[in-house]
Order: C-alpha cells, then structure tokens, then sequence
C-alpha cells in the first residue's frame, strides 16, 4: 500500500500560493524597470500596454517551495532533481531575455533543446509507450522525451493568448496530474505538482481579466516545461498501455490546439512557427465571446479532459461512461447556447440597422424649378411714377421765420 505524506502536498500548494500572490507585485515592478512590456498589436486582445514579465512570480513561488520542501520528499533521486532544476533555470532566464528583447524561435528552441537533453541526461525519459511497440520504443525513448518536453512547453506557450488562460488551464492539468501522480505513488512529482498548481493560483488573481500584468514566455514556458517533466516521472512511469493517452488527455487543451495550430499553417504553406490569429481562444472571441467567456469555456474544456483521464486511469468503466455522457451533455449545452447567442446577435444587428435606417435622412430630390432665360422672365409690375408738383414761377418762396424761432434767435 502507497503511503502518502498528505501534510507535505498540502504544504508544497500553500507555500506556492503565497509567495507567487505576493511576488506578483513585485514581478510587476521588475517588468516595467526591465522595460518588459508587451504593446498593442493587431492579433492582441489588450489595448494598452501591460507589463509582461509576471511569470517570475510563478517561477518563485514553484522555484522556492521545491527548493525548500524536496529533502522531505522520501522517494526524491538527487540526479533527477539537479537535471531538472537546471533545465528550469534555463527556460526562465531565455523567456527573461525573450520578453525584452522578443528572441528569434529558433534560437528560443535551440535553448529548450538543451534544458530537454539535460533532463534526459539526469535519467528523465519515458520508458514505457504503448504495447505491443513497447521494446522497439525504448531504444528511441531519449528522442521521444525530447519531441514530448519541447512540444509541451510549446503548447502551454501557444495558449497564453487571454487574460488568465494559461495560468488556469495550467492549474487545472497540475491538478489533474497530481491526482494521477497520486495513484502511481510518486512523491517527487506530487509535490511538484501540487507547487505548480499552487503558484499559478496565486498568480491568477492579477491575471484575470482584468488583467495587471501577463506572464509572458517566463511564465508560459516554465509552465509547459514543468507539466512536461513531471507527467514523465509520474504517469509514464505508471501506466504501460494507457500513459500516453492519459497525459495528452490531462494536457489535452495545450496540445490539441497546438496541433491544430502546426496542421493550418502547414496547410496554408506557412512556417509552423509563425504566429497567427486562429487558435480556439481566437475562435470564441470571433463568435462574440467576451474574453471572461471564452476564457471560462476553455477552463471547463480542460477540465473535462483531464476528468476523463483520471477516470481512464481508473479503468472504471461505469464512470467512463457517466463521464462520457456527461460530455455528451456539455457539448449539446455549449451548441445551443452558442445558437442562442448568434440568433441573439443576430436581432440585435437588425435593430441596429433598421434604428440607423430611421434615422437617416430619406434619400428625394426636390423638384427642379424651370430655368428662365432672361427673355423669359416674368414682367414685373411698373412701380408708380413719383407724383412732381411743378412749382409756379410767379409764385415766391415765403422766405420768412416762424415769430417762435425769431423769438428763440
């Protein structure tokens, strides 16, 4: 029977939520002396400038509660530790320098290609797959752990597109995954990632919209690194036919919209790297979402996957199922409320219309007077003559003043 040591989870998240709540201010401050801020842009969802540098406040509060708790933690290995203590410090100081100075992808990938080889060297990888390809797999297990670590960090990175995205879908796959860090017994990575769900809790509440400062690469890569490495020491090493299925379930948001994002641009013949505007948080604020909708909509999407593959883990068939329906119910629920929404939208730009139509001035032209020539003008009535009164030549001006104004000479 696995023993846990519930006081040691339990610490590790409480730690974490507090030095992240508190270092969010100051990450803050760093951001803007460091002059780490991101502008408007055409495929933003901000109008104004914001600090982005707030992923230190993540990186902390994981950073420090880890460092702190581990010589607690009984099934801890020292190489596995160093490994991944090192490939972290690299993901955060090149998302450091990325959010002042916007650092080419390649030369970001390059640098996560080696935090990845550190870890594999330490002894991280994924040693069981899938039956019946499992032998085969193991010999390529060192390349498979690198594609799994660098695609994760990527995708978690990807979706940091709205306010408190990543941070809370980023919660919610730690939780997930500690859970089923749990049911492998796992120490180590229990207490990682109950720190992890802990310091995006605690960075959340400055993150949500609306928000105070982003995460930026330090934050949204160290996420996906973190969830990459520690789904490999807890659920890989757990489950022999089911762990893939599991982790990419329990990741399932990040990576699907990650592999949607590299299909459309392949498509479209258009390097995999590139940013663009089609991801699904892009999605819903076209329909009409706001960013809180859109935002809470994905949260329960990432919910459910990773629900879905704690019931797997399980192999519970009878709440597969349970869940199954209830996904069913969800997803006939978000249609017709997203109907109800454009029938709504709908009516609202028909009034709009039909109100801007009467207001309008009424498009007549007035009638056009005939144009007169001069020759045709109308006569105008003779004015009298005025009256003369010729004056009688016999006749003389009297001349004389009135005896008033004698007087008054």
């Amino acid at each position: 029977m696995i023993v846990h040591n519930w006081l040691l989870y339990i610490a590790a998240f409480a730690c974490a939520f507090a030095i992240s709540l508190v270092a969010t201010p100051f990450a803050k401050w760093v951001s803007i002396k460091a002059k780490a801020i991101d502008y408007p842009k055409a495929r933003g969802m901000h109008t104004k400038p914001m600090p982005r540098m707030g992923g230190i406040a993540i990186v902390l509060g994981f950073m420090v509660t880890v460092l702190i708790l581990y010589r607690f933690v009984n099934d801890i290995n020292i190489d596995h530790f160093i490994g991944f203590i090192l490939g972290a410090c690299i993901i955060v100081v090149v998302g450091m320098v990325d959010d002042v100075k916007n650092l080419p992808p390649k030369v970001k990938l390059i640098f996560q290609i080696i935090a990845a080889i550190i870890v594999i060297k330490s002894g991280i990888k994924i040693n069981v797959v899938l039956w019946p390809v499992t032998a085969y797999l193991q010999k390529i297990s060192g390349p498979i752990t690198l594609i799994w670590i660098i695609g994760v960090t990527n995708a978690v990175n990807l979706i940091d597109g709205l306010d408190g995205l990543a941070a809370g879908v980023s919660s919610i796959a730690s939780l997930c995954l500690m859970i089923l860090c749990i049911l492998t017994g796992s120490e180590t990575a229990v207490m990682y990632t109950a720190a992890l769900a802990g310091s995006c809790l605690g960075f959340l509440p400055r993150n949500f919209n609306p928000a105070e400062i982003f995460m930026g690469d330090t934050g949204s890569t160290f996420l996906g690194y973190i969830l990459a490495v520690t789904s490999i020491m807890g659920v890989f090493k757990g489950y022999a036919i089911l762990a893939l299925v599991v982790c990419m379930l329990s990741l399932g948001l990040p990576i699907f919209d990650t592999l949607c994002a590299m299909l459309r641009r392949k498509i479209s013949h258009k390097p995999i790297m590139q940013a663009d505007r089609g991801h699904l948080h892009h999605k819903l604020i076209d329909k009409g979402y706001t960013q809180k909708q859109a935002v809470l909509i994905l949260y329960g999407i990432s919910l459910v996957c990773g629900v879905l593959a704690i019931f797997i883990a399980f192999k519970d068939s009878r709440t597969l199922a349970v869940v199954v329906f209830t996904i069913v119910l969800l997803s006939f629920a978000v249609f017709i409320f997203n109907n109800k929404n454009k029938v709504k939208a709908q009516e609202k730009a028909e009034a709009e219309e039909k109100v801007a139509s009467m207001q309008e001035t009424p498009d007549f032209e007035p009638e056009e007077l005939p144009d007169l020539v001069p020759d045709e003008m109308p006569d105008a009535e003779p004015s009298p003559e005025p009256l003369i009164i010729p004056l009688d030549p016999d006749i003389e001006p009297d001349t004389r003043m009135p005896e008033e104004m004698k007087t008054a000479a």
